[in-house]
């Protein structure tokens, strides 16, 4: 497999239409989750018969495995596992066990927490290297309405201390501000991170799919966020840690942490965009807006297309990808505003 990873990746490794180049791999492994977020899988859409994607539609734990196979061979460094909810598949470290055998890959996981007290250890040893866990209040009211379910806030901030305890430090904590729901809670979730060693990163409240009744109304900019934690706490500007790093990050000047603010909506940054997306029934996206497939990743994948044929056509998809949802909406409405776009549940955040 490593042989396979490495084999022409000079020969492949090429820029979009944007000159951006692909760097970034996120898979999402299944389109389920145990929380119902309104900002995400709102309960009236993803209610008790909703139809979820069935097994044989969803990648194998092998064809997740040979994907990530793929596209380290061209060039790819970074993977993260997202959903749905990945905790909920069954072969889970299965499938971080195999992509860790590829080697040169460091793995990711954006989660809900509410699984972690009992994985997060074996997932360490699997190979797992970071782990973010999603988390909109560290109040159990504020909690229960953001997720929209009956699991304690208990539970997730166990599992939080099980991941710190297996290993992964810092663990990132993304919370999705939206107004009206949860902006009182920033500084709570600040003085939380600042105990634990965790690093919070306050996400705007953004237009992703079609089914979360998205206003701009109810984004709060990252700019007024910034403004009212340094009221509190005085902040100092920190440098990216690598091209195409989402998180604009900040660390307290009296050196207990750093916090971040992923801005898409007010300060859009398509023009660094690495990321290429595989969906849990194996379709790759080059766009978290996107509204349609750019390849059936798991047709190729079932249908005898070989290594080299497969990597071809992704380049040929990433030569022409010139996404930049952001900026445009940035700039007012665009011709996608309104079009149907890809749920989250099915490619992550």
């Amino acid at each position: 497999m490593n042989t396979n990873a490495g084999e022409f990746l000079d020969s492949l490794e090429s820029l979009d239409a944007l000159g951006r180049p692909l760097k970034d791999l996120r898979i999402s492994v299944t389109d389920k989750c145990n929380f119902r977020c309104p900002y995400c899988m709102p309960k009236e859409i993803f209610g008790a018969n909703y139809e979820y994607l069935s097994k044989q539609s969803t990648l194998t734990s092998e064809e997740v495995v040979r994907s990530a196979t793929i596209f380290r061979s061209l060039g790819i460094s970074k993977i993260r596992i997202t959903g749905g909810e990945p905790t909920l598949r069954m072969d889970l470290l299965e499938i971080i066990q195999g992509i860790n055998s590829i080697g040169g890959i460091d793995i990711a996981m954006t989660t809900n927490g509410s699984l972690l007290t009992t994985l997060a250890q074996d997932l360490r040893r699997a190979g797992l290297g970071r782990l973010t866990v999603s988390l909109d209040a560290v109040d159990d009211t504020t909690f229960s309405k953001m997720s929209d379910v009956s699991i304690s806030l208990d539970r997730v901030l166990d599992g939080l201390e099980s991941a710190r305890k297996a290993g992964f430090q810092p663990v990132k904590i993304n919370t999705v501000i939206r107004r009206g729901w949860n902006e009182n809670t920033i500084l709570d979730l600040v003085d939380y991170c600042r105990k634990s060693g965790d690093i919070v990163r306050f996400i705007e409240f953004m237009d992703v799919g079609s089914t979360n009744n998205w206003e701009m109304s109810e984004m709060i900019a990252s700019s007024q966020l910034l403004e009212t934690i340094q009221g509190m706490y005085p902040l100092e500007a920190v440098s990216p840690n690598y091209m195409g790093e989402v998180a604009s990050r900040y660390k307290f000047s009296d050196g207990k942490g750093e916090l971040g603010f992923i801005s898409s909506v007010s300060q859009p940054f398509c023009s660094s965009c690495t990321r290429a997306r595989i969906s849990a029934d194996g379709k790759i996206y080059t766009c978290l807006f996107a509204v349609g497939s750019s390849l059936d990743l798991a047709h190729e994948l079932r249908n005898g297309s070989t290594h080299r044929e497969i990597s071809e056509k992704i380049l040929a998809l990433w030569e022409k990808r010139d996404d930049r949802y952001s900026e445009l909406r940035s700039s007012g409405p665009t011709k996608f505003t309104n079009d149907e776009k890809i749920e989250m549940s099915y490619i992550g955040g």
